[in-house]
């Protein structure tokens, strides 16, 4: 079964905002129907897509109507599938990495020097730690085939 692909129609009346968004939700569906996808992700997908495809909704309404629709596809394909795009790993282990690595490296190194200016020195450190975490759980995900080239 195959997704279904967006109404180019509706983009001709929408800003340059919405239609980079709407070339982002349309690459993402060119790059699911490369894939062997189970029917019922399938299903769930082009259900989402036939309510942008008839939608009415003024040119903000609409453009939040892409985000979520392009972020509740995303969450599904990794919550079901495993499917992430790239940099997925990387980006999130970097928050990560700064707030459970950093803030605690830099509360120890504030306390240990006695200046707790030095608290926000533990930050980047932490910031590195979680994007070395993240690129290499990236780089696992490609290996196994589960990166989208999105």
């Amino acid at each position: 079964m195959k997704i279904n692909n967006l109404d180019n129609q509706k983009l001709k009346a929408f800003s340059k905002k919405i239609s980079k968004k709407y070339d982002g939700l349309q690459n993402l569906i060119l790059a699911l129907n490369k894939r062997n996808l189970p029917e019922d992700i399938v299903i769930q997908v082009n259900k989402k897509i036939k309510i942008i495809n008839s939608s009415i909704a003024s040119s903000s309404k609409f453009l939040s109507l892409l985000r979520k629709t392009h972020t509740n596809i995303l969450g599904l394909l990794e919550k079901e599938l495993k499917l992430v795009p790239k940099h997925f790993y990387r980006d999130r282990w970097m928050a990560i990495g700064m707030s459970v690595f950093g803030v605690p490296i830099g509360v120890a190194m504030g306390s240990a020097l006695g200046n707790m200016a030095f608290i926000g020195v533990g930050i980047p450190i932490g910031m590195a730690i979680g994007i070395g975490l993240g690129t290499a759980k990236d780089k696992a995900a490609e290996e196994a085939g589960l990166q989208l080239d999105i």
